[in-house]
């Protein structure tokens, strides 16, 4: 229901029933197919509309509660002087796509994913692989640059409040990049022309939606986590979950000395599959793992950050390497967000994408472990951590 209260509430009604008896439903204030498709423009952020007599973008803007500059941006290929009835156009709502108090899941990003891509296509999104449940892993490019930058969020199932973090970034930097202007300072057309931006904001949505809600008892997955859970009973259950649906804890699953991680997981005790710190058979040996290391490969970016919770720190070696350039470039992160800058601790320091990337690159790449707290950090914390956290992600694009 999470979905439908959030679209009613964008839509301004007070109850369900209310909206359906505006639509002209049966307003049984109960969820059904006709409800949600008259819901999803509010969810997507976005509604297709058929030119009639007398429309001017400006008129239209000022029907659907936007503006003529948002209509541009998402029909460049329209002339706004040359209307003609029955032309289809799309129509930006006139709110924020990414919503930042609600829980993530995947439906809810898939659905967000839509919606930015209507109002700036100029943004590029593809699935570059899926999970053994059938979720996409989706990908969105952005920028024309040859210097190349690549994030992502959401490793680890209960660190899900960082997909909002990037997810609002984006939105952030697509809007600047179409109104000509700026990202903490620096001009988004400026960074658009120099650099092209890979994001995959969720890289685990099987346990994503595990922690968050998006998963039922009833759906495939659920019981089978319910059950390796059992093994760890001083776990909580789901909050406590990192891993995939698999019980692989995805952020030990790249060929960076995992054996070492192996071994200190092993000795531990998290020797087989369950909440977290699973390091899997083999390295790669999830889609999801191997998704974003082929991403990674074809795209060979500059730099990289991660996002995880929780710490207020930066990691930014990989045992003894220094990549040319990562400690000042790390520093400047530090310097914009309050954040330490810091060695990994032993126990955590294999296995890891950014290790993985340090190793085979020897290029700068960060795990920022944005907010404080017990995992899963609340809502609460979002505005500080997207505070923090802007100055990294923009310097990245500029300096990455």
């Amino acid at each position: 229901m999470e979905l439908y209260e959030l679209a009613i509430r964008r839509a301004g009604a007070p109850t369900l029933a209310e909206f359906q008896r505006r639509e002209g439903l049966a307003p049984t204030g109960r969820p059904d197919g006709l409800t949600w498709a008259a819901l999803l423009p509010w969810l997507t952020g976005y509604r297709h509309y058929r030119v009639v007599p007398g429309d001017t973008y400006a008129r239209i803007a000022a029907r659907f509660g936007t503006t003529v500059r948002a209509l541009i941006t998402a029909n460049p290929n329209q002339d706004p002087l040359r209307l003609y009835v029955d032309q289809t156009l799309t129509v930006p709502l006139g709110f924020a796509q990414v919503p930042t108090d609600v829980p993530f899941t995947y439906e809810l990003l898939s659905l967000c994913l839509e919606g930015l891509a209507a109002r700036y296509p100029f943004l590029s999104v593809r699935a570059i692989g899926e999970t053994r449940y059938g979720r996409k892993l989706w990908q969105i490019s952005v920028g024309l640059g040859p210097r190349k930058v690549l994030y992502n969020a959401a490793h680890h199932a209960n660190e899900w409040i960082t997909v909002p973090v990037l997810m609002k970034f984006l939105e952030d930097y697509a809007r600047a990049v179409s109104e000509n202007g700026r990202v903490y300072g620096f001009s988004a057309q400026a960074l658009y022309q120099r650099t092209t931006l890979h994001l995959v904001p969720m890289v685990n949505p099987d346990g994503v939606d595990l922690v968050t809600g998006g998963l039922r008892r009833e759906d495939p997955g659920w019981a089978e986590a319910r059950a390796l859970a059992e093994n760890y009973p001083q776990i909580p259950f789901p909050e406590g979950w990192k891993a995939n649906l698999r019980g692989v804890d995805l952020n030990l699953n790249y060929p960076a000395r995992w054996e070492q991680a192996r071994q200190i997981k092993f000795a531990q005790g998290f020797d087989r599959p369950g909440p977290r710190d699973y390091v899997g058979a083999a390295p790669l040996s999830e889609p999801e793992s191997e998704a974003v290391a082929g991403l990674t490969d074809r795209t060979e970016p500059g730099l990289t950050v991660s996002l995880h919770t929780q710490g207020n720190v930066i990691y930014w070696k990989f045992g003894s390497m220094e990549p040319p350039g990562a400690r000042e470039l790390g520093e400047r992160f530090a310097a914009v967000s309050g954040y330490a800058l810091e060695d990994v601790p032993y126990a955590s320091g294999f296995a890891g994408y950014k290790d993985w990337f340090i190793l085979t690159r020897d290029r700068p790449g960060y795990t920022v472990e944005v907010g404080a707290g017990e995992n899963p950090l609340p809502l609460s914390q979002f505005d500080d951590i997207y505070a923090r956290t802007l100055g990294i992600l923009a310097l990245g694009l500029a300096e990455g």
